[in-house]
């Protein structure tokens, strides 16, 4: 068998989605070929770290109770997503270009500067993005869950809401990655 048939033939797929048991992404849910959704929540961060004593123990107490709550297995992952700031970016041009003032003209060009710099590869910003993801097949228990999740979430202080698809695009995009952010260019 030739190197060429090898690499099209079956036992040796050319892409991941040949091998991945995922049959799409619709409703924030991942449909796998087993007929399974993969689902869940993605928690808006918060620092409880600038929190009293008190507002902290309370946060966390709360995290546990609803972890030893949780009768099903999950995930619970953190992904990255890369920051855009084109629209602040934009509005800076903006004030920018109809600034009269030539002090009030450098002011924003020195937060021009040093937004584009954070935007470098070299500094690489990211939003960490948190999620508790679970796998079910019946609609019911998936909306079950999901209300059981949020509710835990906001009894400990913390915003919640349904994986979109988005979502769920980005964590897979991340692990299928290794975490590294595509860049391929157009070639001509």
């Amino acid at each position: 068998m030739s190197t060429k048939t090898k690499l099209n033939s079956k036992e040796n797929p050319k892409y991941s989605e040949s091998w991945l048991p995922v049959k799409q992404i619709i409703n924030g849910m991942i449909l796998l070929e087993t007929g399974e959704y993969v689902t869940g929540v993605k928690v808006m961060p918060k620092n409880i770290f600038i929190m009293d004593a008190g507002a902290q123990e309370n946060t966390i107490g709360n995290l546990r109770n609803l972890y030893n709550s949780i009768d099903f297995e999950f995930w619970l992952l953190i992904a990255d997503r890369p920051v855009d700031i084109d629209v602040y970016l934009s509005r800076l041009q903006i004030l920018y270009n109809n600034a009269t003032n030539n002090a009030i003209k450098k002011l924003i060009m020195q937060d021009i500067n040093k937004a584009n710099l954070f935007m470098s590869a070299e500094y690489n910003v990211v939003d960490t993005e948190y999620y508790i993801l679970f796998k079910e097949k019946r609609m019911e228990l998936i909306q079950k869950k999901l209300h059981n999740l949020m509710s835990g979430l906001a009894s400990a202080g913390l915003q919640s809401s349904q994986t979109s698809n988005n979502d769920l695009r980005v964590v897979l995009d991340n692990y299928l990655n290794g975490g590294e952010q595509t860049t391929f260019g157009t070639v001509m």
